[in-house]
């Protein structure tokens, strides 16, 4: 997974791991307590907490990173992504709350650089 920051208008918004491979983004959260940061999954759009220890707030992104949905998923469901949707965020439940992401905000994602 690669690590980096996930930022609105140029502000970071919080940390952020992507899912570069197929096994990372098929494995996503599965097995973890919680989540601090958020997890980005490209070319991913349905999400399922099967195997999820907490409940997650899903963001849907459209190809330009912008929020066409936000959703709330608890353990051992799925949810279909709206027909637009390109990747997805997913974070710790009550995170879309605490960091204050509505629909519509557009999204960056700023890689760690490493050296």
């Amino acid at each position: 997974m690669r690590s980096g920051w996930l930022l609105r208008d140029g502000d970071v918004v919080c940390a952020l791991e992507t899912a570069e491979t197929k096994e990372e983004r098929a494995r996503a959260l599965r097995g973890r307590d919680s989540c601090e940061g958020s997890l980005y999954l490209p070319d991913v759009r349905v999400v399922h907490t099967f195997g999820m220890h907490f409940s997650l707030d899903v963001a849907f992104l459209s190809e330009d990173l912008t929020v066409l949905r936000l959703a709330r998923v608890v353990p051992r469901r799925f949810i279909l992504p709206p027909r637009a949707a390109h990747s997805v965020v997913e974070a710790q439940a009550g995170s879309w709350e605490r960091w204050d992401v509505t629909v519509g905000d557009q999204f960056d994602i700023r890689e760690v650089e490493t050296g």
